[in-house]
């Protein structure tokens, strides 16, 4: 009896750091319903043109201007392309152009948000291109880089790889800014923490600081940055396309297929409202992923 007394405990196994995360999370219904359907719509416009029988760029003028059938679940356009077909497709350049202009612009202002906070003397220097860039007209920009870049990058790398590097960077390098001023704030604050200085006592090395120390703190206002930094990719692109300055006409995008059918709006209403609807879900999903993962992340609010 005594020697069973005496035996040690065995205690539970140390809970990982992305349980918590992960258990944090999923208390949050709004940031679970949207991450669900954020992927669901990933998967149906990249997954579902493998599955789906038509061609969104095949013309059927005998089929134009149909109402939605069990042939054509959302309808055909006035040059009988099915609507399902070119959602999907307008979807996968919409996608693809929000998650690359994101992480373009999230590796932007990240780089200059840590370096602005960490190092003193480039401070003054990086705040103030910040402050210039955030001073621009961004739309009117944006159409100047369109009109200006359209044609040479188009002779270089074709009309669809051309237009979509040129939004892709256009979207990017003028949408940086929010997230280097917010981790700026961050960092300074973080600068000054006893486990940095205690770092900094023993000599630890400026890069393995920031990427070891700093960084991992600041992840939080990173990725929500990241989810609202798609969800404002997204809008723009439609409304460039919307304008009629984005990807070429037979090249279906949210914002196009809004474009074309505004001419068709009071005779087929449908055609505006499958492509607003989409846009709309995609970012308020995105939204509500980026709320619940800014919880998630944030080890002051975990656990609450």
């Amino acid at each position: 009896m005594t020697e069973l007394i005496n035996q040690p405990v065995p205690s539970a196994p140390p809970r990982s750091q992305w349980r918590d995360i992960w258990d944090q999370f999923k208390t949050h219904r709004g940031a679970l319903i949207g991450g669900i359907v954020f992927v669901v719509i990933v998967l149906a416009v990249f997954i579902g043109p493998w599955l789906w029988p038509y061609d969104p760029t095949f013309i059927d003028i005998r089929s134009r201007n149909q109402n939605p059938s069990w042939a054509h679940p959302l309808g055909t356009d006035q040059l009988g392309r099915d609507m399902l077909a070119r959602m999907m497709a307008g979807g996968q350049t919409s996608v693809s152009v929000g998650i690359t202009a994101m992480l373009l612009a999230l590796f932007l202002g990240s780089l200059i948000g840590v370096l602005a906070g960490y190092f003193k003397r480039l401070d003054n220097m990086l705040m103030r291109t910040t402050d210039l860039f955030l001073a621009l007209p961004l739309l009117p920009l944006l159409l100047v880089m369109v009109l200006l870049f359209r044609e040479p990058l188009n002779a270089a790398f074709g009309p669809e790889t051309g237009i979509f590097i040129l939004i892709v960077t256009a979207i990017g390098i003028t949408s940086w800014m929010p997230t280097a001023r917010i981790v700026r704030g961050d960092v300074l604050a973080l600068k000054e923490r006893e486990f940095v200085l205690a770092a900094r006592s023993i000599g630890t090395t400026n890069f393995r600081m920031i990427t070891r120390h700093v960084l991992p703190n600041v992840m939080s206002p990173i990725m929500v940055s990241a989810t609202l930094g798609i969800a404002n990719a997204i809008i723009t692109e439609s409304a460039l396309s919307f304008l009629g300055l984005g990807f070429p006409p037979d090249f279906p995008t949210w914002g196009r297929l809004l474009f074309d059918a505004v001419d068709y709006m009071q005779q087929y209403p449908e055609r505006v409202l499958w492509p607003g609807l989409a846009i709309s879900l995609t970012v308020l999903s995105v939204n509500y992923l980026g709320d619940g993962l800014r919880d998630a992340l944030d080890p002051r609010i975990r656990g609450r």
